[in-house]
């Protein structure tokens, strides 16, 4: 049975029964709820919605670009990812107002993006957002001055795996000013046990703010795909995925869309498969080395209904 998409309609119940009439900085208005978790058993497939049709390898793109310290959408934009498209053009509207000669059209921007090396450094940059904070957090008493949260969470999960102090955080209070957008999931914290000889890892992620239509169904897969890799590189067995949800909204303008699936009957959840390639990069090189190619991770028996059309509010 697909407990999760279950939770994740009865979220869209939820928020349309008992949530409140909000504004919010888009100016679309939303109907929010405030605190819901969802928790999912990685034993029952991989946690891919299949209420409609979910963009898999633009969500494995955007979280190798996490992992790899990336903050620029010239990467994105490469691998056709386009999620992060408007909060850069955004941006570079607002930087390039007051320019003599007039602004670029948001489709004229994304080609200068990929076309053009120089453009893409100065205006593809979006600030010291998730991956800087990830894999280089700044740190003046270290050497080399930042803190690799990554490479220090794996380090403790292989050296010290009942700690409780296995985390990674985004929420850089000192650099917020200088991010397009400041962080919606903010933090993550590992856990892992073990149980019969086996080592099992948990990952709970906290979301300040849940765009529950468009973006809560790619941050569900996208902490499972997190979850699986680091599981790998540590030999642990995924277990527990737990979303600690923050203020859940709906916009008004996807209410239509949530009404049509919720009349969807979930189907089976898929399962994961890694490219052997991957998983031997994994063992012998490391996580850096082995992330780089999208194709490392592919969906078997990934059954969907038809995709649903909501629009991105920036």
């Amino acid at each position: 049975m697909n407990k999760l998409d279950a939770q994740y309609q009865q979220l869209l119940k939820d928020i349309l029964e008992y949530g409140v009439e909000k504004q919010d900085r888009t100016g679309t208005g939303t109907k929010s709820l405030f605190g819901y978790t969802i928790r999912h058993n990685m034993q029952d497939g991989f946690p891919l919605l299949t209420t409609k049709k979910m963009a898999w390898k633009t969500m494995v793109t955007e979280l190798l670009w996490f992992l790899k310290g990336d903050t620029n959408i010239k990467y994105l934009v490469d691998n056709d990812c386009h999620i992060w498209d408007g909060d850069a053009y955004k941006n570079y509207a607002w930087q390039t107002s007051m320019d003599v000669g007039g602004q670029l059209t948001k489709e004229e921007f994304i080609n200068e993006i990929k076309t053009n090396d120089d453009f893409a450094e100065k205006w593809g940059e979006l600030g010291p957002i998730y991956g800087k904070q990830w894999r280089k957090w700044p740190s003046s008493g270290l050497a080399g001055g930042y803190i690799d949260q990554i490479k220090s969470l794996l380090y403790n999960l292989k050296h010290n795996p009942d700690s409780r102090r296995l985390m990674v955080s985004a929420w850089n209070v000192n650099e917020l000013e200088h991010m397009v957008l400041p962080p919606c999931h903010f933090s993550w914290q590992c856990y892992s046990h073990e149980q019969e000889g086996k080592r099992y890892l948990s990952l709970a992620w906290n979301q300040r703010s849940v765009d529950v239509g468009l973006g809560l169904p790619f941050n569900i897969a996208s902490y499972g795909l997190l979850l699986e890799i680091l599981a790998k590189e540590v030999n642990m067995i995924p277990y527990q995925l737990i979303g600690n949800l923050g203020d859940c909204h709906i916009y008004n303008n996807h209410i239509e869309g949530i009404k049509e699936q919720l009349i969807r009957e979930p189907y089976p959840l898929p399962t994961l498969k890694l490219n052997p390639i991957f998983l031997a990069n994994l063992e012998h090189k490391g996580l850096d080395e082995a992330i780089n190619d999208q194709v490392n991770f592919e969906l078997e028996n990934y059954q969907y209904h038809p995709s649903i059309k909501l629009p991105l509010s920036n």
